[in-house]
């Protein structure tokens, strides 16, 4: 109510006196009125959440914003923020971060802030112990692995794992921050290690029984061992064994097909979990003809032709023949070749018959062989073998290095910005790109495969980057997206995506895989770009498997990996250690010296050094014949520092082998964790070292070395992997399950594929100066440098297959007598992995 004044015997409004002398009347007037109303708004901001509430109610934001109050009111706001969130201020009507109070005479507006806060990761370790093998996966997602695996999670997080034990295993239970054989969850606070134990079973035995039918015969043989008859036979294996069974005709017969178990004329492929029957069907009415198919193999050329005619290599290849026909075969070298002998259904270098009673295929091998009768004046073969590096991420920038240095440019196919505009092919083009991942999808989405997002050719500023991965799956990605098993020709459009989903999952800071399309300059690498470009080089050299480190270096010693795609112990199937002869071996039968140097900087190995421990910082001890080495050479595998006694004491063997420094983290190999950053600048030089060592030794005279890398690491290159031979008939026996090639078969299923383009600088006073190499080859061609060198017999047919690398020297004319001063290698470029570039 108002007052609004007196009437009768007063009048304003102010207080009203009267003096009574007679009858006297006052009035008093009200009228009624209502307070104005204002509004109050609030609204928050950030990237965290929270509520608001006033106190008179009215405002509780998160529900309702806004409120109407009496003018005058003193409003008070107070903030609530939400989990993972921090409350960071005021802004509008008030200020700071205390409670708010409006006192309201006009409308009003508040603006509360809350921002996310990022809880400390803390690290879980897992790893695997006991006698068998499994899986362990993690929710959240961040482990899913078997043996040693680590992740990152939010401080706070409740992480259950989940032990899935492996065909033939049984999971025994936990060990470290759990017990007990049920799901682990673990509420993180603090690094934490857990152990996953799983032991091996025995396995139940099921039988496998195969019979003949038919009116031919022939033999069925198994791989694992156990089958090997005519007629009707049976064989015990566990259950769970892949087994490979194989028909082989007898004089007479053809094969005509699998009944039972299995269909087809292939091999017959079966996984075993019950008794199985299989039939084996064959005849005796024989095709009235069949294809005989040559190939011309090596570094060289030359012609086959063929008695009765129809080969004519170089003209036709493959011709038909009446069943029965014997068909031989001559082979004619090429000028400056030489042919080194059949391979197929003939093998060494006389004339080469063959009966066609079935299909057949013959390779012949034909070598260059300029200056190839000088090879005797190099009496030290030595090889220098980093990590993980592709030929466009080291070499790609060499033609813009011969451009700014005054050397004369030649053909090297690097890559395409850095070409000449004119000239020797090929010319300059566009930076290479490949798709990388769908910016609407970030983690912890799987990285999605976008055609559209483009990750282009970048210069990487870091000389430490995040590892990426070589592995089998992720080797067949990189051929093509979309065709991972070689149906069609190569596109190397999976780089990207392979490397932002395995980045996800290992939780790196790249998580787009932005790095796999960077490269180094001259800059960076000063001594391998001088190197380069002062002795022999190649742009088609490459690894020998589209696999990892493990296999492709099993190939660099016995040329085989006897048809393991995954390094040894990993699964059930490639638990044995390989039996294939080695390099060693064969050194060894021959009376040729040998030495193995490896680097036990970082390593458990202790003075005074013993063999059985440095054995197992070389490659050599997933061989048996490692242990042949350590009991009876125990001298041939030595600590790095003997091979500089040995070069001071000229006492350098014919072979030398110089294992990467891994444990002192100077491999030049990405970095496996954010928390350890391997630096390639560290690996040059101590790759550097090495070689100058060499070169102002008095060993320098009679040496050739080779430099080179073991694979690509997952780094992205252009050129496509290559046709390559077999070199055992051994597929893959150790595929997981869902790995490429276990549901869809194709070319690159086997081990008929190089890897991808490593980097090679050929260092030798005899090599030839500033040359660049076309031919094709992967690196089990150094195998048969050092076997024609010092006359040794292929150990497969693989590095039977490749050139003997004597096109890279000029052994009448040395080059290099006086060795030249190289720069010494650069160690001061920015280690980070944190940004890009």
């Amino acid at each position: 109510m108002t007052f609004n004044g007196w009437g009768g015997a007063c009048s304003g409004t102010g207080s009203c006196a009267v003096t009574i002398a007679g009858d006297t009347s006052v009035s008093a007037t009200f009228s009624t009125s209502t307070t104005p109303q204002v509004q109050l708004s609030v609204t928050t901001a950030g990237t965290g959440t929270g509520t608001v509430t006033s106190n008179p109610a009215g405002i509780n934001c998160g529900q309702t914003c806004s409120a109407n109050f009496l003018s005058g009111t003193a409003v008070t706001l107070t903030a609530a923020a939400g989990s993972g969130s921090t409350f960071a201020g005021w802004t509008g009507a008030c200020s700071g971060t205390g409670t708010c109070t409006v006192a309201l005479s006009a409308a009003a507006a508040v603006t509360a802030t809350f921002n996310t806060t990022t809880a400390a990761q803390v690290q879980l370790s897992v790893q695997d112990g006991g006698s068998g093998t499994g899986t362990v996966t993690s929710n959240p997602a961040g482990i899913d692995c078997g043996q040693t695996c680590s992740a990152g999670f939010p401080s706070g997080t409740a992480v259950t794992l989940t032990a899935t034990p492996a065909s033939g295993s049984t999971f025994a239970g936990w060990t470290g921050a759990c017990s007990g054989t049920a799901a682990c969850t673990v509420t993180l606070s603090a690094a934490t290690a857990v152990t996953a134990t799983f032991n091996t079973t025995t396995a139940a035995q099921v039988q496998l029984s195969v019979q003949d039918a038919g009116s031919g015969t022939g033999t069925v043989t198994s791989n694992p061992a156990g089958i090997n008859c005519g007629g009707t036979c049976s064989a015990s294996f566990a259950s769970g064994t892949a087994v490979t069974l194989t028909a082989a005709p007898a004089s007479g017969s053809t094969f005509t097909g699998w009944s039972g178990a299995c269909s087809g004329t292939s091999n017959c492929v079966m996984t075993l979990n019950a008794n199985t029957n299989v039939t084996a069907n064959f005849s005796t009415a024989s095709p009235s003809s069949y294809q005989l198919t040559v190939q011309s193999l090596g570094s060289g050329s030359g012609t086959v032709t063929s008695n009765p005619a129809g080969i004519n290599c170089g003209t036709a290849c493959t011709a038909s023949y009446n069943s029965g026909k014997v068909v031989t075969l001559t082979a004619a070298a090429g000028t400056g070749s030489s042919f080194a002998g059949w391979t197929g259904a003939c093998t060494g270098t006389a004339g080469c018959s063959v009966t066609m009673d079935a299909g057949a295929t013959v390779g012949a091998i034909f070598n260059a062989s300029s200056n190839s009768n000088g090879i005797g004046v190099i009496n030290h073969v030595v090889l220098v073998t980093q990590e993980n590096r592709s030929l466009d991420n080291y070499l790609g920038a060499l033609r813009q290095y011969w451009r700014n240095n005054g050397y004369a440019d030649i053909s090297f196919d690097g890559l395409a910005q850095f070409n000449p505009s004119t000239g020797e092919a090929p010319l300059q083009g566009p930076p290479p790109s490949v798709p990388g991942c769908n910016p609407n999808d970030p983690p912890p989405s799987d990285c999605i495969y976008d055609k559209t997002n483009p990750i282009t050719s970048f210069h990487l500023k870091t000389m430490c980057t995040e590892n990426t991965s070589p592995s089998w799956n992720e080797a067949h990605v990189d051929w093509s997206y979309e065709d991972q098993v070689g149906r069609y020709p190569a596109t190397n459009d999976g780089f990207g995506w392979v490397t932002g989903h395995d980045s996800r999952a290992e939780n790196f800071y790249d998580t787009n895989g932005i790095r796999v399309m960077g490269y180094y300059d001259d800059g960076d690498l000063n001594f391998l770009y001088f190197m380069a470009s002062n002795f022999a080089t190649s742009d088609r050299w490459f690894h020998p498997v589209l696999s990892r480190t493990n296999i492709n270096r099993e190939y660099m010693i016995a040329s085989t990996s006897q048809g393991y795609a995954y390094p040894n112990g990993t699964n059930s199937h490639d638990m044995a250690l390989l039996t294939a002869k080695t390099i060693y071996q064969e050194l060894t039968d021959a009376g040729v010296s040998w030495k193995i140097y490896v680097n036990p900087q970082g390593s458990s190995c202790t003075q005074p050094y013993q063999s059985s421990c440095l054995m197992t910082l070389s490659y050599l001890q997933n061989f048996t014949y490692a242990q042949t080495v350590v009991k009876s050479y125990p001298q041939n595998i030595a600590p790095i520092s003997q091979y500089y006694t040995d070069l001071q004491n000229n006492t350098l063997p014919q072979v030398a082998v110089l294992e990467p420094a891994s444990e002192a983290g100077d491999d030049e190999h990405g970095s496996d964790t954010d928390k350890v950053a391997t630096d390639i600048q560290r690996g040059e030089a101590y790759a550097e070292s090495l070689i100058n060592g060499l070169m102002t030794s008095s060993s320098w005279s009679s040496s050739a070395v080779f430099m080179t890398y073991d694979e690509n690491g997952g780094l992205y290159d252009h050129v496509p992997p290559q046709p390559a031979v077999s070199p055992d008939g051994i597929k893959p026996v150790d595929l997981q399950p869902g790995d490429v090639c276990t549901k869809v078969d194709g070319p690159t299923c086997d081990f008929t594929y190089t890897g991808y383009r490593v980097p090679l600088v050929v260092i030798s006073p005899y090599a030839k100066k500033h040359y660049v190499s076309h031919t094709v080859a992967d690196y089990t061609a150094m195998l048969k440098f050092i076997e024609t060198r010092f006359k040794l017999s292929p150990l497969t047919n693989r590095d039977a297959a490749q050139m003997d690398m004597t096109e890279f020297f000029d052994f009448n004319n040395p080059a290099w007598s006086t060795p030249p001063t190289p720069p010494a290698q650069n160690t001061n470029g920015a280690c980070y992995l944190d940004h890009l570039p």
